[in-house]
C-alpha cells in the first residue's frame, strides 16, 4: 500500500506541475498524450484505492488558477472525460441509453476538438461585454481587452436574448503560428511548442497590441446561459448561435455507433486540413433534457466525451542533416526527411536537438527514422527503426557552415558554437535581436529589413542603424518615403531605451532580460557596470560565475568596446531607470514566490517591488523559498508551500512588511 500511495503522490505532483506549466506559463513540460496517460492511470489508482483519494487531486479540478482579474463563471466551464478507443465509446453510449430508457440509437453531435484556449463570452442586449478564460472551471481570468482584438469575434449580435453567455475556443491558425515562430526564431527567442500555447500566451498579454498581432480566431460550441426559452436540442443551439452572428464549430448530428465511429475516423484523417489544430473529436448527446438527467461529476459532464487521437508517428528516410547557425553562434541540427504524412500534413523537416542526441541515438544519414508529431507543430525524430543502417556515423562539423570559422563546444555545454563573432549568420541574428520588441523595440525593422541592410552593406552592426538616413531606406525594396521616415523616427526613439533594454539587446551570452535588469538596477550606468570586477558582479543575487565571466569576456573584446563607443557617440542612453535594490531591505537575501491574483497590482509589479526591497523572486516553490505571497485563487504553489512548511503571506501582510510603499 505504501508503494501505491507513493505512486499516487508522484502522479499528482507530476500532473500539478504539468498543469502549472500548461495553463499559467503556457510552456508545456510533457506532451498532451503523456499527460492524458498519466491522468488516466491516476484515475484508475484512485478508483482502486478510494482510501487514498484526496479533494485536491488533479482528477477533481480543471485547468489552472487565475492570473489576471478573477471572473466567477455563473455556469462552470467543465472539462471533458477523455476516451481512447471505440470500446469506450460503446460504454458511453450504452450508459446514456440506459438513462434515456430507450432502445433507439441516441442522436449525438460530433465536433472536432479544437486545441486552443477555452473562453466564456458574455453578451448583454447583443453587445459583447466580457470574456474570460476557463481557469479552474469556476474562476477564470478576465481577458476582455485581448479578446476585443480577435478579428472574427462579433462585438454585436443580431436578435440575441437580453443576456447570453457562450463558450468557445480561441485558437491561433497554423499559418499564423508558423509565421510567429519564424519571427521568434529569427530573433533568437524560444519557440512556442504549439498553437494552443501561442494562443494562450497571446491572450495573457498585458498589451493588447501584442494579441492583435497574433492573428487569433474564435469558434463557439456551446450556450452556457441565456435569458428566455431554450431550444430542445444541442444542434438547434448551434444553429441559433450562427443566426445571431457567432462563428460556430462544424458539426454532424448522427445516431448509431457505426455512424459515430465513421465520423470520428473522418475527423482524424482530415485534421491536417483544418486551419486549426485538432487533438480529438467531441461526442455530445443532442437532447438537452436527457443531458439534464445524466448530470455531471464535479469535473466532467456525463453527457459528452472527447475521443483523443494517439500520437501520430511514422517511419521515413533521413536524407540529410542540415546545420543552422543561431544568434549566439549555436549550431543546431535539423533533419531533412523523405516527405511523410503526419497528422494530415506533409513533414519534411524535424528537430534533432543537438550533437549528444544524434550520438546517443546513433542517427545516421540514410537511416530509417521514426518521426513523431503528437499535437506538436514541430515534428521530432524519435530514433532509428529497422536494421538497414546508413553507411557511417554522423560527425558534427568542426567549422561553421556559414563562415567556415572554428566551431567548438565550451566546457559544461551541450551546444557547439561558431567562435567567429563576425560570422554573417550571427551578425544577422544579432541585428534582428537588437531591433526586437523586448530589446530596443525598433518598430518596422524586422528580419527581412535587417537582412536587406546587411546585404546592401548599409550597416555592419547595430550601431550602424543610428547613422541611417531617410534616403538610405527609401531606396530599398519595400520602403517608400513614408515608411522610411517612420523607421528613422523609430530608430531615433530607441535611443531613449534604458540600460537594461540595451544590455539585453547586445545579445551577450547568459544575459537575458532578467539578468539585464539586475545588472542595470545594481550599477545604474554602463560606466559603473564596466568598472565592476568579477567579485562585484558575483555579489549580486542570481549572478553566478558563468554569467559574470561571460559579461567580462564580452566587454574585454575590442569589437565590443568599439560597438559601445559607437552607440554612445550616436546618443544611445547608457543609464538605467531603476535604482539599486535596498541591500538592507525587508526581503534582503530572501526568495519569494508570488501566486494567485493580487488586488493592488499585477504580478510583474509585485516582483519589481520585492526586488526593490532587496529580495528575489522565483517561479517555483522549494524548501529554499523564504515566503509565498498568496493572492486570491492561489493554486498548486500554495498547496506545495503548505506541504513544505514554507511561510505564507497574505497580500495585506506583505503590504505591511514593505510599508505600503514602492
Amino acid at each position: 500500500m505504501d508503494e501505491v500511495a507513493r505512486e499516487i503522490e508522484g502522479l499528482r505532483a507530476e500532473l500539478w506541475a504539468a498543469n502549472d506549466a500548461y495553463y499559467l506559463r503556457d510552456d508545456p513540460v510533457i506532451s498532451d498524450y503523456d499527460y492524458d496517460m498519466a491522468m488516466r492511470h491516476l484515475r484508475e489508482l484512485e478508483a482502486a484505492h478510494p482510501e487514498l483519494d484526496a479533494e485536491d487531486s488533479p482528477t477533481r479540478r480543471v485547468g489552472g488558477a487565475a492570473a489576471f482579474s478573477p471572473v466567477t463563471h455563473a455556469v462552470p466551464l467543465q472539462s471533458l472525460q477523455d476516451i481512447f478507443s471505440l470500446e469506450e465509446l460503446d460504454e458511453f453510449l450504452d450508459r446514456c441509453a440506459r438513462a434515456a430508457e430507450s432502445d433507439n440509437a441516441l442522436l449525438c453531435c460530433v465536433e472536432p476538438k479544437v486545441d486552443g484556449l477555452s473562453v466564456a463570452l458574455t453578451y448583454e442586449r447583443g453587445v459583447f461585454r466580457q470574456g474570460a478564460t476557463r481557469g479552474d472551471g469556476v474562476t477564470g481570468e478576465d481577458v476582455t481587452h485581448n479578446l476585443l482584438t480577435v478579428e472574427n469575434l462579433p462585438k454585436t449580435l443580431r436578435g440575441a436574448p437580453e443576456r447570453l453567455v457562450v463558450r468557445g475556443e480561441v485558437y491561433m491558425p497554423k499559418t499564423a503560428f508558423e509565421a510567429l515562430n519564424g519571427r521568434r526564431e529569427s530573433e533568437g527567442k524560444p519557440l512556442f511548442a504549439n498553437p494552443r500555447n501561442a494562443a494562450a500566451g497571446s491572450l495573457r498579454q498585458l498589451d493588447a497590441k501584442v494579441a492583435a498581432e497574433r492573428g487569433l480566431r474564435l469558434l463557439v460550441f456551446n450556450i452556457q446561459d441565456m435569458s428566455g426559452p431554450w431550444p430542445a436540442a444541442h444542434h438547434e443551439t448551434l444553429d441559433q448561435m450562427e443566426a445571431w452572428g457567432l462563428p460556430v464549430i462544424a458539426r454532424s448530428a448522427l445516431a448509431g455507433k457505426d455512424a459515430l465511429a465513421a465520423e470520428i475516423e473522418r475527423i482524424g484523417e482530415t485534421r491536417g486540413e483544418t486551419p486549426f489544430d485538432v487533438d480529438g473529436a467531441v461526442i455530445k448527446i443532442d437532447d438537452l433534457a436527457l443531458r439534464g438527467r445524466l448530470g455531471a461529476t464535479s469535473k466532467c459532464p456525463r453527457w459528452a466525451v472527447a475521443y483523443k487521437y494517439p500520437p501520430d508517428q511514422k517511419p521515413t528516410t533521413l536524407l540529410d542533416i542540415l546545420i543552422q547557425v543561431g544568434r549566439t553562434g549555436v549550431l543546431t541540427p535539423k533533419a531533412l526527411l523523405a516527405p511523410v504524412r503526419l497528422a494530415g500534413t506533409t513533414v519534411q523537416y524535424a528537430t534533432l536537438h543537438n550533437e549528444d542526441f544524434i550520438r546517443e541515438k546513433d542517427i545516421r544519414v540514410g537511416d530509417t527514422v521514426l518521426v513523431r508529431k503528437a499535437g506538436e507543430i514541430i515534428p521530432e525524430v524519435v530514433g532509428v527503426v529497422g536494421t538497414d543502417r546508413g553507411p557511417e556515423a554522423y560527425s558534427f562539423p568542426e567549422t561553421c557552415p556559414v563562415c567556415g570559422g572554428e566551431a567548438a563546444r565550451q566546457p559544461g555545454e551541450a551546444a557547439i558554437r561558431c567562435l567567429n563573432l563576425h560570422c554573417p549568420a550571427q551578425r544577422l541574428r544579432g541585428l534582428i535581436h537588437f531591433c526586437s520588441r523586448d530589446a530596443m523595440d525598433i518598430e518596422g525593422l524586422g528580419p527581412a529589413g535587417c537582412e536587406l541592410l546587411l546585404s546592401r552593406e548599409l550597416v555592419r552592426d547595430a550601431a550602424g542603424l543610428y547613422a541611417l538616413k531617410i534616403e538610405d531606406m527609401a531606396s530599398l525594396e519595400g520602403f517608400g518615403e513614408q515608411s522610411a521616415q517612420n523607421l528613422i523616427r523609430a530608430i531615433e526613439q530607441s535611443k531613449t531605451r534604458d540600460l537594461s533594454r540595451l544590455l539585453y539587446a547586445l545579445g551577450i551570452r547568459h544575459i537575458g532580460q532578467r539578468v539585464a535588469k539586475l545588472l542595470a538596477g545594481r550599477f545604474g550606468s554602463w560606466d559603473a557596470l564596466l568598472a565592476a570586477d568579477l567579485d562585484a558582479l558575483r555579489a549580486i543575487p542570481e549572478i553566478g560565475e558563468a554569467i559574470a565571466a561571460s559579461f567580462l569576456a564580452w566587454a574585454a573584446l575590442p569589437s565590443s568596446q568599439a560597438l559601445i563607443g559607437s552607440l554612445k557617440a550616436a546618443g544611445v542612453r547608457m543609464t538605467a531607470d531603476v535604482t539599486d535594490p535596498a541591500p538592507d531591505g525587508v526581503f534582503a537575501g530572501k526568495t519569494l514566490v508570488v501566486t494567485g491574483t493580487l488586488s493592488r497590482m499585477g504580478r510583474d509589479e509585485a516582483h519589481a517591488r520585492i526586488e526593490r526591497h532587496g529580495g528575489r523572486t522565483s517561479g517555483s516553490v522549494s524548501k529554499k523559498t523564504s515566503f509565498v505571497l498568496a493572492g486570491g485563487n492561489a493554486g498548486s504553489k500554495l498547496d506545495k508551500a503548505r506541504q513544505l512548511g514554507v511561510p505564507v503571506l497574505t497580500e495585506e501582510e506583505w503590504w505591511v512588511m514593505i510599508g505600503g510603499t514602492v
